[in-house]
């Protein structure tokens, strides 16, 4: 009997049973239930998890690179953190950034499209004054930018970009390059309002005093060519592999390295007079006893013990142990 087709046997049962009330009609009409997910088709999630947990990583190290080079740059102990990452649409994000700002819009060569960072002026103020000579201090009133004030901006920003590709070397060799920039966010209109995005949002801190924040905008677009680069497992694979082919590197160019090597017979103190007394034939005391270690140095670094001797006419040493100020260094 066919799961789906009754035989007219089987309706006059049915309908004689219903009739009866031995049968209740909630129970022929009950359906298989199906399991739904809901489904924003104006939203759609188009971001994994573990891409997301990737850019999270990735940008961690791109936000060292930054504290370490603004500190150093600007001589001021700078910190730059991940507040939080996650995917919106493109008009959410551009509603969430504040006005007045610094809109920069840039591409990552060699993939097509253009990304987007925002950096807000409590981040900016800080470093502009500092640049000029101050201590990092906002000004009494939130205000625009100057023309002068904007163009210090744009060098720390393309310095800020160019960081950029170090912290994705593992995934792709890009070359960021600042196309536009400008104060006036809603000005923007790289794409479509529902296109989606990922937004990493740094939080900065000058001297720990002023904070501010720094997003990067990524469109999905731009970055779809590239996303299964992303995945955990093959970063993890890449740089195992990598991290192989650096080691066999690294032990080929020792290999192939020129060290000085030299050994310490002994040593002695004479008067000068003495020293150009010297004649082919005298001996000195060097201090030292036939069984006693010698010293060898290794480009002027004492390193090892040995013993004199000879292999087949030529003069030689063998080493006995290390010396014990190279054990101080292991």
């Amino acid at each position: 009997m066919s799961k789906e087709v009754l035989s007219q046997g089987e309706i006059d049962s049915l309908l004689a049973a219903l009739m009866s009330g031995d049968v209740s009609q909630e129970t022929v009409e009950t359906k298989e239930q199906k399991k739904y997910k809901s489904y924003d088709f104006r939203r759609p999630n188009k971001f994994t998890k573990e891409q997301l947990r990737t850019l999270h990583v990735l940008h961690e190290g791109y936000a060292r690179l930054l504290s370490n080079f603004l500190s150093g740059y600007l001589r001021t102990p700078i910190t730059i953190e991940i507040a939080s990452i996650g995917q919106f649409t493109y008009e959410e994000f551009i509603n969430s950034v504040p006005s007045p700002t610094v809109m920069t819009i840039f591409s990552l060569a060699p993939l097509k499209g253009s990304a987007l960072m925002e950096t807000n002026l409590q981040f900016l103020f800080p470093i502009i004054d500092l640049q000029f000579g101050g201590l990092g201090e906002m000004p009494p009133k939130t205000r625009e930018l100057t023309d002068i004030e904007l163009s210090v901006s744009n060098r720390i920003i393309k310095r800020l970009l160019d960081h950029l590709t170090i912290s994705w070397k593992d995934i792709m060799s890009v070359s960021p390059k600042v196309e536009s920039i400008d104060a006036n966010p809603h000005l923007h209109q790289l794409m479509s309002p529902n296109d989606i995005v990922v937004v990493i949002t740094f939080s900065t801190g000058v001297a720990e005093e002023v904070r501010g924040l720094i997003n990067l905008c990524l469109p999905y677009s731009l970055l779809d060519p590239i996303l299964s680069k992303f995945s955990m497992a093959n970063q993890f694979t890449k740089t195992t592999e990598q991290d192989q082919k650096e080691l066999m590197a690294l032990e080929y160019w020792l290999g192939e390295s020129d060290v000085a090597i030299s050994v310490v017979m002994g040593e002695a103190q004479i008067t000068v007079k003495d020293f150009l007394q010297l004649q082919v034939g005298d001996v000195l005391p060097l201090g030292r006893g036939l069984t006693q270690d010698l010293d060898m140095y290794v480009d002027e670094e004492l390193k090892y013990k040995v013993q004199v001797g000879t292999v087949g006419q030529s003069l030689a040493v063998q080493v006995t142990s290390l010396a014990e100020e190279a054990w101080e260094n292991v």
